[in-house]
């Protein structure tokens, strides 16, 4: 049976439950599903959608980082957002982060996500 490696990088905020933020298993990291929290803890629920967006980015790429992978090996990419009139300033933000890689994804509206956050996302990386 392969390992299964829990990863809570040093570079983000703490989980705020009973989660690990990346967990390596059968080759592959599984970030869990990131929302707009900077790394000393604040919540970036005030803030405008693209620095939320961007926040969210940049803590999934941390989770990958810290598992051992990279952002160039991304295979699968679920985003989740309460406005889909959001998508296009997302989608631009999303190809400037993945560069030439392009995962497979999928957009998801919901009506409402914790502490009134716009978006998160969740993500899986070959190790």
């Amino acid at each position: 049976m392969a390992d299964v490696v829990s990863s809570n990088p040093p570079t983000m905020a703490a989980p705020g439950g009973h989660y690990s933020h990346a967990v390596t298993a059968g080759g592959f990291v599984f970030v869990s599903g990131q929302l707009p929290i900077a790394p000393d803890g604040t919540k970036l629920a005030d803030a405008p959608f693209e620095k939320q967006a961007q926040q969210v980015l940049d803590n999934v790429a941390a989770a990958i980082k810290g598992a051992g992978s990279s952002l160039d090996r991304l295979t699968q990419v679920r985003v989740y957002v309460t406005d889909i009139n959001d998508w296009p300033a997302f989608n631009a933000l999303y190809a400037k982060w993945t560069g030439g890689a392009k995962p497979a994804r999928c957009v998801v509206p919901v009506p409402q996500l914790h502490y009134g956050f716009k978006i998160e996302v969740e993500a899986v990386a070959v190790k």
